[in-house]
Order: C-alpha cells, then structure tokens, then sequence
C-alpha cells in the first residue's frame, strides 16, 4: 500500500501525488495503518486541524465539505512530493472530527528525518497555507483562519499492540496540533492588542463618480491594516476582533482613521463613512466632539453619509433605528452597502430609508451582458425612484458596465475602473 487512498499514480520521487477526485478517511484506513506497523519501523503523523470543514458544511452541504477536503488534500500532495521523500497516506479524520492527517512509514530509525523532513515540510506548508488558504475554501469562506497543526512520531515497539500505538501517536499529534494552536492564538491576539493600542489603522478613499459625468460626487474610506501583516485586510482585523471581543473599539478606530485621513478633503465632495450601531456610544462621535473633529476636514454634516451594510441593519432593528434618528437630526446621510447579497434588502430599505442605495458588486459584474441584472437593477431603480434615494452600483470594473449603467438611469459607480483606493495624503508611519 505505497499510495494515496488505492490506485494512486506515481509522482516525484515514488511517491503519489496525483490530482484525485477522492479522499480515504482515516478511520477506514486505521487497520491497513496498523497491518503496516511493523517492527523495526516507526510511524510519523501530522494532523491539521480544521473546524472550518464543519463551517463549510453548515453553510453548504456535505458535498461542499467533501470538495474542500479533497483541495486540502491535492495541497498536502503537491507539497510532499517536493518537500518528503515518501508519504504514505493522506486522510480525511476520522467521523465526528474535522481535520485531516498525513501519515508516514519509515523501515529504520532516521534522525534526519526526524530533525529536518517534518519540521521542513511543516514549514513549507504553513508559507504556502498562508498565501492559498482561502482558494482551498472558496467560494465558502471568504477568509480562511490560520490552520494550526502538530505532529508526533513513534516507534514500534512489539510489547505493545500495535492499535494501542497508533492510538497514542494520533492523539499527541492532535494535542501538539491543539498546543499550537493556542500559542499561535496568543501571539496573534498580543498583535492584535499591540494595533488596537497603537492604532495602527489607517484608511485609502476609494471615489465614486456621476455614470453621466464621470465626475467625482464622493470618496468612501475604506480602512487597512498595518501593510505586509495578517491585519492588512479589514476582513481580516474585524474577523479577529469578532475572536477577541473587540468589534467595537476596532470600529471606533476605524472611523477616526477615516476622519483623520480626510483633513483637505477635496471641496465639494462627500466622505462615505463605514460605521456600526454601536457607533452611537462613542463619545468622541457624540455631537459636540464629532462637530468639531469634522470642522478640522473643513467637513459638516451634511458632507458626511454614514454606511452601512445590509447584513448589520437587519440584526438589529432597534439599535439601528435609535443611531439613525439620532445622526439625521444633526444633519447625516445614509448609504444602505451590500444591498441585494443579503435575503432582507427590501425589509431595509424600507426600514432605514437610505439617501443612498449601493448594490452589491455581484448585480454588476458583467451587467452589460446579462439581461436578469439589467432587469433587476431596473426594478431597484424603480424603488430608489419612490423612496427618493440615489443609486451607487458597485464593483465596477469596465466602461462597458458603465455604459450600461448610465442606460439603466443608475446614478453613481464605484470600481477599480476608477482606480485604486489611496491615501488623500502621505500616510505617517
């Protein structure tokens, strides 16, 4: 049993690494494990642990679960047959565990491999993890957690059983995997702490422009991390708040990055600004502070619309509302984002009554050449017509979607066909 699952094909240095549509789950692999346990041999194991299976399934199906856990699966094999001399099995784990594990056989005692092959090839794995984590799980998750994994070695000994064995070594590598996964949680929340603390946030204004006139009309701040960090990206730091219990005051820096980015803003433009409900507690987005802070930007109120996604609206009606009230009273728009990538987009639209109606890139996209988008973003227009709001179409990319869009009456467009999101100015580090 030389290969990956049963009829594998031979890939670099004998090993099988073959591109295969399937993956042998450990726990039916267990005997043949054991038949090969052999004395004078030792057995090596690497375990991934990923919860992210159950996520995937969850949201969409077993058949989703089974095709990521092949891409894991083809990942390791493409890794192995450049980083391992031989490697035996890769399985999916056992039922009711959601990980993956590499199993491998060696005739002797080998120090080296002990010391460079495993420790190497667990290097290697994690740089490309790093770079190709959420291709593996896409279209399922957008950001791929860290995956964390451990490792154990044992030799046979013929006094024991060989199952007692294998037994043992699973569960070291499943407690080394586990152990690394809480060191590596603690040094990225001590990084995380250190950005919060430093405020290292910073935010690129990304402008939106008249579809007739291809004239400016605003810039949204989009905030960033610090560059080259795992935190570059914002999905990236608010999913790591959400471990950390830091949403809100990752939200409340975010929002003086804006601001703070935006002094000399560019006269007659508006500021789109990304906010939560809870923002409402910030006392330095209170009236009086936020009025002066906005005075420096040489901004007011009514310079200013407040954004917000549709997911965020529909949570919570009520903390909504009381935000809303209280920011239009002092002069605040608001922009409804994401609208259509969501199941409630009518329910909030009619709730929060937004100047501003921006439709998810995926209505969009390709939009000059599909005619359902084409009709659906007429029936939206048809809505913003009643309820007085202006619609912003999102993520557009060429001049033909935007020839479309000035068909279709839409009224503004955002996209890299404008260029990149940039600083207004030089950024201080």
């Amino acid at each position: 049993m030389g290969g990956v699952g049963t009829n594998a094909a031979e890939g670099p240095a004998g090993s099988a690494f073959a591109q295969r549509p399937e993956v042998d789950d450990l726990g039916t692999m267990l005997r043949t494990i054991q038949d090969r346990f052999a004395p004078g041999t030792l057995i090596a194991v690497m375990v991934f642990d990923l919860p992210l299976l159950d996520q995937v399934e969850r949201a969409g199906g077993h058949a989703a679960r089974l095709e990521c856990e092949v891409n894991f699966a083809n990942l390791l094999r493409s890794v192995a047959a450049e980083r391992l001399a031989d490697c035996d099995l890769i399985l999916s784990g056992e039922a009711g565990r959601s990980e993956m594990a590499v199993v491998l056989f060696r005739e002797h005692r080998d120090a080296r491999f002990y010391r460079q092959e495993i420790p190497g090839f667990e290097q290697v794995l994690s740089r490309k993890l790093e770079r190709e984590a959420d291709k593996l799980f896409y279209p399922h998750v957008k950001k791929a957690p860290p995956v964390d994994m451990g490792y154990a070695v044992v030799l046979r000994n013929p006094k024991l059983g060989a199952g007692s064995q294998i037994r043992a070594v699973l569960e070291e590598a499943r407690d080394d995997a586990r152990l690394n996964g809480r060191v590596s949680a603690r040094k990225r929340r001590r990084r995380f702490h250190e950005l919060i603390l430093d405020r290292r946030v910073y935010s690129v204004y990304e402008p939106i422009v008249e579809v007739d006139t291809n004239v400016v009309h605003a810039y949204e701040a989009l905030a960033r991390g610090p560059e080259g960090t795992e935190f570059q990206a914002p999905i990236a730091m608010f999913q790591e708040a959400e471990r950390q219990g830091l949403v809100f005051e990752l939200d409340c820096l975010c929002r003086a990055a804006g601001l703070a980015g935006a002094i000399d803003f560019p006269a007659g433009s508006k500021l789109f600004l990304n906010v939560l409900p809870s923002a409402i507690h910030d006392p330095d987005f209170r009236s009086g502070r936020l009025i002066r802070t906005l005075e420096k930007c040489r901004l007011s109120p009514q310079d200013v619309v407040f954004e917000v996604s549709e997911q965020q609206s529909i949570r919570d009606f009520e903390a909504f509302r009381e935000m809303r009230d209280y920011y239009r009273k002092l002069g605040f728009s608001f922009a409804l984002d994401d609208t259509g990538s969501g199941y409630a987009g009518l329910e909030a639209l009619l709730e929060i009554s937004p100047e501003y109606i921006k439709v998810d890139r995926a209505f969009v996209s390709g939009v000059d050449e599909d005619a359902v988008r084409q009709d659906l973003l007429r029936a939206l227009r048809s809505v913003a017509d009643k309820t007085g709001a202006k619609i912003i179409g999102e993520g557009l990319d060429t001049l033909e979607e935007l020839a479309m869009l000035e068909e279709l009456g839409i009224d503004y467009g955002q996209g890299w066909l404008f260029g990149h999101p940039h600083p207004l100015r030089a950024i201080e580090r």
